[in-house]
């Protein structure tokens, strides 16, 4: 005879940080889990390229994934001068991509709800339960509610009371993720099997190489993932993420959208500034942009309604812990939850202790990111 679940959760947030959290509540605790997104059509990559670390890894093994069937595997890392020999040592290491994560996430929730175009209007909490309104007038209420929105968290604005404005960086992240098939051999066996980099004062650039779009990690179904930070005043911004159709966009400029005079323009940025191989890597991309943006360490934890991933706080990308960190709060967010029934009491002094565990490790990383920042002399000009 089944057991009846434990608790009822919702989870706003459909990208990676709101998958995890409901692969944790359901095959840890035995919850049922909604997840509600506010995209309506196929979610954007816009990490692209994931460096596997221990806590994504994690989970992957609970859902009986083996980490290696879904990554690329490196051996070394290559440092480009744009005048001299690179300088290249041993490092082995597992890289994936935000959309295969993505699609062997989804694979396992498939029988669980997951509504897109679910636009957050309004969280009520009463003693026993935490109540969400959407914009199209779908309402639905659960035990406890997980805001994993990222970094505009419309969760975090309900429940704070605050609109906290990420702050900008001082820098953009361009991007470029390209199937290795479609771009010249001679390109691809440079980048091959290796973390590719350039650093110069105010510029910093890396690739290495993804799980194609179908997950395919053989040889020429693979994909060139790059990355190329460079530091923009914040007066150019609103030109930056203006499409020529005159769209605004708020935090990712999706590819196909860079406004033909900007594309020119980095076009010869890269031209003057990178390492031929790169110059030519920028030049055969759909480029996509996001302004590397800060969010401090916020507080988590409000009832029955918690905040988890880029909605808690952000860290710098260079940190590679982006997506790991959300996998670590939900992580610990089930040992704090362990034990616990919908219509108990909520384990207040144990939810409390996750908050103070997770944010002091936030802070650690976020600083870690400032110092790999300003290594490469990113940030406000």
């Amino acid at each position: 005879m089944s057991k009846n679940p434990p608790f009822r959760a919702s989870i706003v947030g459909g990208s990676v940080g709101g998958l995890a959290a409901a692969i944790e509540l359901k095959q840890q605790l035995g919850a049922t889990v909604a997840v509600y997104e506010r995209s309506a059509g196929a979610m954007q990559a816009r990490g692209a390229g994931v460096v596997m670390q221990p806590e994504v890894s994690a989970l992957l093994h609970k859902i009986g994934v083996e980490t290696r069937s879904v990554c690329v595997q490196l051996t070394e890392r290559v440092a480009l001068q744009r005048d001299g020999e690179p300088q290249r040592h041993r490092a082995p290491q597992l890289m994936t991509a935000w959309d295969t994560l993505y699609k062997t996430m989804r694979s396992y929730l498939a029988h669980d709800c997951y509504r897109q175009d679910s636009r957050l209007l309004i969280i009520e909490q009463s003693g026993s339960d935490v109540s969400i309104s959407f914009e199209d007038g779908y309402q639905t209420t659960a035990d406890i509610l997980i805001g994993a929105d990222g970094v505009n968290s419309t969760c975090r604005r309900l429940l704070s009371g605050d609109d906290v404005e990420p702050a900008y960086a001082g820098y953009v992240a361009w991007r470029g993720l390209e199937p290795e098939s479609e771009l010249p051999p001679a390109l691809v066996n440079a980048l091959s099997e290796r973390f590719t980099s350039y650093i110069t004062p105010g510029m910093q650039m890396l690739c290495y190489l993804v799980p194609g779009e179908d997950g395919g990690t053989e040889r020429g179904r693979r994909r060139v993932n790059w990355v190329w930070y460079v530091n923009t005043p914040d007066s150019e911004l609103e030109t930056l993420m203006t499409s020529d159709s005159g769209t605004r966009y708020r935090s990712f400029l999706p590819p196909g959208q860079v406004a033909s005079n900007v594309n020119l323009r980095i076009q010869d940025l890269a031209h003057n500034a990178l390492p031929t191989v790169f110059t030519d890597l920028v030049h055969a991309s759909t480029l996509f942009m996001q302004p590397v943006q800060d969010v401090a360490p916020q507080k988590r934890v409000y009832r029955r309604a918690l905040l988890i991933g880029d909605a808690a706080g952000t860290v710098r990308p260079h940190t590679a812990s982006g997506t790991s960190k959300a996998f670590g709060d939900a992580a610990m967010l089930v040992e704090a939850l362990s034990a616990w029934t919908g219509g108990a009491d909520l384990p207040t002094d144990r939810l409390e202790n996750w908050e103070a565990a997770r944010n002091a490790e936030l802070t650690a990383i976020a600083r870690r990111g400032l110092q790999l920042a300003a290594h490469s002399g990113l940030g406000l000009l």
